[in-house]
Order: structure tokens, then sequence, then C-alpha cells
């Protein structure tokens, strides 16, 4: 049985790691608020670009020529973009997009396609390396608050492999911040823009503040009158025309979705570690409770002892 001074020894050790958990979620809560408003301010654009890079898409008569927008037409290597943090403490939030990225990998050798892997983060890229697999590129120092600049840096690699005919798909999983205690793990197709959500027969963007622009224009498409050939005839004129456009929204487009899944990502990583800092201080709480129980029956049973001794030795005296 341990102890008293050992129990007291380990209640102090237990105080001094709330007191760390205690500072990392304040820490984390400040950078949440900070990576909230990053999100905020980005969303309303982002959804605006996918919205018209759409309808310019729907519009264009032809596909631009660019080597970028050439659909495959047969799939053989896939580039997986992973987005994790560069620290852990942050509960699951670097194992499930491990976990989705891993699943991922065995549905496309299962249909015999073969894995290119890009990470985004020290844990994800450790992890993997770890297990054995090469990766084409890493990406490590921001996750905590990531710039545009890191974006088209990403954005620019895996638009070249995808030109370079290296890959045939490039697909990203991260986390969607919904709110601190809850991130969804999302999987999106960047290249080719025929597989993306852009050009998706719905035409609608897979996060729910997306919605509202993808009722915009099944509102706007179901005023307009129909152009004879099945299609319904588009509201807007384009000037220049829809292909010049699409052809200089396209780079745009693949560096603000980038963009935007590491901004999800921080916020889900912040919001992550602000939970699980604040259950690891209630759980020292709970333990601190407990062992100071088990403390002062500790002492009383010492004090017990000692007066039996007396006691025992008084009676010997007489």
């Amino acid at each position: 049985m341990a102890s008293l001074r050992d129990i007291r020894r380990r209640i102090q050790s237990v105080r001094n790691v709330r007191k760390i958990t205690r500072a990392m979620e304040m820490v984390a809560a400040a950078r949440l608020r900070r990576a909230e408003q990053r999100i905020a301010a980005l969303r309303p654009y982002a959804d605006a670009l996918r919205t018209m890079t759409r309808r310019a898409a729907d519009a264009a008569e032809r596909i631009p020529s660019l080597p970028i927008l050439q659909p495959r037409d047969r799939v053989e290597r896939v580039a997986l973009l992973l987005v994790t943090g560069d620290r852990g403490l942050a509960g699951p939030f670097n194992s499930q997009i491990l976990r989705a990225g891993q699943l991922r990998a065995r549905e496309l050798r299962a249909d015999g396609i073969a894995v290119e892997w890009h990470v985004v983060g020290r844990r994800g890229a450790s992890s993997l390396r770890f297990r054995g697999i090469d990766l084409a590129g890493e990406y490590t120092g921001f996750t905590d608050r990531p710039a545009y600049a890191d974006a088209r840096r990403i954005a620019d690699e895996l638009a070249a492999a995808y030109v370079d005919g290296r890959v045939d798909r490039v697909e990203v999983i991260y986390n969607h911040y919904i709110s601190p205690l809850r991130q969804l793990v999302r999987r999106e197709t960047l290249l080719p823009l025929q597989q993306a959500e852009i050009v998706g027969e719905d035409g609608g963007s897979s996060s729910g503040e997306g919605g509202a622009a993808a009722a915009e224009d099944q509102e706007t498409t179901a005023a307009a009158g129909s152009d004879g050939r099945g299609g319904v005839q588009p509201l807007w004129l384009y000037q220049p025309e829809p292909e010049e456009i699409l052809a200089q929204l396209v780079p745009d487009y693949v560096e603000v979705s980038i963009f935007r899944a590491l901004l999800e990502s921080a916020a889900s990583e912040h919001g992550a570690r602000m939970t699980a800092m604040r259950n690891a201080s209630e759980n020292a709480a709970e333990l601190i409770d407990k062992l100071t129980l088990q403390a002062n029956r500790q002492r009383q049973a010492e004090i017990t002892q000692e007066i039996m001794e007396v006691v025992a030795g008084a009676e010997a005296l007489e």
C-alpha cells in the first residue's frame, strides 16, 4: 500500500499536469476564435468562387484546352492529400484523418488504382513513414495558422502532378469544422474539375453554408426558359467568353479549395485540442479528489495506529 508521502507526491504531480492542461485549453480557445474568424471571412468567397466557376462551366460550350481541365479516360493513379496537424494532444483529430486515408487507399487498391501520398502536418507524415509509406509531398510548419502562400504551394505541386500525367485524380481528406465538440471528416475531389463539386450534376456544395448558393442557382435556372435543346438557358451574360473566364478561374479555385481545407483543419485542430485539454483537466480534478480521499484515509489509519501504540504502551507500564 502506498504511503501518505507517496500519495501527496502524486497529488502534487497531478495538480501540475492540470495547470498545464488548463493553460493549453486557454491557448487553444484563443487560437480557435481567430481561426473561426478566418473561416467566416473565407467561406462566402469560396462559395462565390465555386458558384461562379460552376456557372461558367455550364455556360461554356467547350472546355478550354488547358491541361488541368482535361479528364483522364482511365484512372490509374490517385493523389491523396491528407490534412493533419503538426502537434498532437488533440484527441482523435489526427487519427481519424489517417484512418480515413488508409480506408480510401484500400478502396482504390481494390479497384487496381495506385495511390500517391501527400500529407500536411508532421503527425500525419511521421505516422505514414512509420508504416513504411513513401510520401510524394510533405508540408509542415504552418498547420496552426496556414497562409494562402502555403495553399498556393500545395496547389502548384498537385496541379503539376496532374498536368504532367503522374496522377489521374487528386483528392483531399480533411476535418471540416462544425463546432469545438464536432469535426467531420470530409473527402473532396479537386482534380479533374469535371469530377469536382462545381461540375457535378447537382452543382451543390458539400458544406452547409454552400447550400444557399446552390438554392440560388436552382431558383435562377427554374426562372429561366428552355434553350430548345432540353437544357436551361442561363440568365448570365459573360464578357469575355465563358471559356476564357473558366480558364482564369480554375487555378484560383484549386488554391482556394486547398486554403479552405487548411483553415477548416486548423479550426478543427484547435477545437479538438481545447476539448481534449478540458477533458484532461476534468479528469485530473477527479483524480485529485480520489487521491485526496485516499490520503485522508491513509492519514486517519496512521493516526489510529499511533493511538493504539500509545494505549498499548500505557497499559504495559501499569
